[in-house]
């Protein structure tokens, strides 16, 4: 199995421990009442379960791109060095980016987000080119 698709599939745990974080965050502010109900008149979040939303809706705009490439390196057979960094850089950079949404620190988040895309950049040069 290639690298780019052993990280697709570990990708999956990336999303699950997302999912989890915005679940938890969510529950802790509207009750575990609350959260398993229908949600009707639903306030505003408050800041940890604003930021588990938009931590994994960011996650999540990224994801499709990160399957795609991966997928597309894997049946074209074209791994090498710009798809295997690429897809590492991708996959640490949001393991990394979690933890620093949730951090007072905004311009390392977003250069961390800056660095995870220059990962699927890599990713897409290696495969289209």
């Amino acid at each position: 199995m290639s690298l780019e698709l052993t990280l697709l599939v570990w990708s999956a745990a990336l999303a699950f421990a997302y999912l989890a974080v915005q679940s938890t965050v969510y529950r802790l502010d509207y009750g575990v009442k609350f959260a398993n109900g229908q949600r009707d008149g639903e306030r505003p979040p408050g800041k940890w379960a604003a930021r588990g939303e938009k931590a994994l809706r960011n996650f999540l705009e990224t994801y499709g791109i990160f399957i795609a490439l991966a997928v597309a390196t894997e049946l074209s057979g074209r791994s090498d060095g710009f798809t295997q960094w690429g897809s590492q850089i991708w996959f640490w950079s949001r393991w990394v980016y979690l933890p620093a949404y949730f951090i007072e620190a905004p311009y390392i988040r977003s250069l961390i987000w800056t660095i995870s895309l220059i990962g699927l950049v890599l990713l897409f040069v290696g495969v289209a080119f």
